[in-house]
């Protein structure tokens, strides 16, 4: 077993802000082996629980944070975002694609595989967000519930700084035309997410560009991307559409959270 401690991705913003702790993990830094090599922090995979366990425990020690400050959810790609008043354990862990916390020590959690993790805070009222925005549920009002959840904690949405960490990037997001159909029904200005695939009736969506824009359009003060591409960084990413594509039988999690920390 190594005793690496994984160095997630930060964003300059967010690493400014005083008394918030936050990390974009990689999938390097774990002990998982196999599909799920290294840092695989789901337990929704068909890993060893014990290493899951244990990649989510080094999560925690790289930003100097107890193990049980870790509070994930069962994602079920929808709109609901819950407040989270206590850290909880995984089995407890309710059907929600957002959370929102004011307490110190909760290490709000999301787990992707290509789907676009958000991290949110507004330092002046001390509160934070995360949330997974899949495109079901950024089509469906993620974000804006995440926001929402968090003004419920006295945080105001134009003083919200929001990050979009790794995800699939549009040239590696090939979609169909009943896919673009959907989003055209809820506005026609989205086609410009959209642009030709690589075979007919076949086209590419823009998904952080889309979550970008739902953070925007939404009155955040700040909205950025890391520009990562899960799908196309093979050593540094687990990737949903990479493992279908490559026809193998299951795939890693990465963690991307934030907490309010001393």
């Amino acid at each position: 077993m190594s005793d690496k401690i994984p160095t997630p991705i930060t964003d300059r913003d967010l690493s400014s802000l005083r008394g918030i702790r936050h990390g974009f993990f990689t999938r390097n830094g774990g002990v998982s082996g196999g599909l799920y090599g290294s840092l695989n922090i789901g337990f929704g995979s068909d890993d060893a629980k014990q290493a899951v366990a244990e990649n989510r425990r080094r999560t925690m020690e790289s930003l100097n944070l107890p193990e049980t400050s870790l509070t994930t959810i069962y994602q079920v790609h929808g709109a609901t975002a819950v407040h989270a008043a206590t850290s909880w354990a995984h089995a407890d862990a309710p059907k929600a694609d957002g959370l929102a916390t004011s307490t110190s020590g909760v290490a709000l959690g999301i787990a992707t595989a290509d789907c676009a993790p958000v991290l949110f805070a507004d330092e002046k009222a001390g509160v934070i967000g995360a949330c997974h925005a899949g495109w079901k549920g950024a089509h469906a009002g993620i974000t804006d519930a995440t926001i929402a959840a968090m003004e419920d904690l006295g945080a105001d949405r134009q003083h919200i700084i929001a990050v979009i960490g790794p995800c699939i990037a549009q040239p590696s997001y090939e979609v169909g035309s009943e896919f673009r159909a959907s989003f055209l029904e809820l506005d026609p200005a989205y086609d410009r997410f959209f642009i030709p695939g690589s075979r007919p009736e076949k086209f590419q969506f823009d998904l952080p560009g889309f979550v970008k824009t739902k953070l925007e359009d939404a009155g955040v003060a700040q909205a950025g991307w890391l520009g990562r591409d899960t799908k196309d960084e093979e050593t540094e990413f687990f990737s949903y559409r990479r493992t279908t594509l490559n026809g193998e039988k299951d795939y890693g999690r990465l963690l991307s959270t934030i907490a309010l920390a001393d």
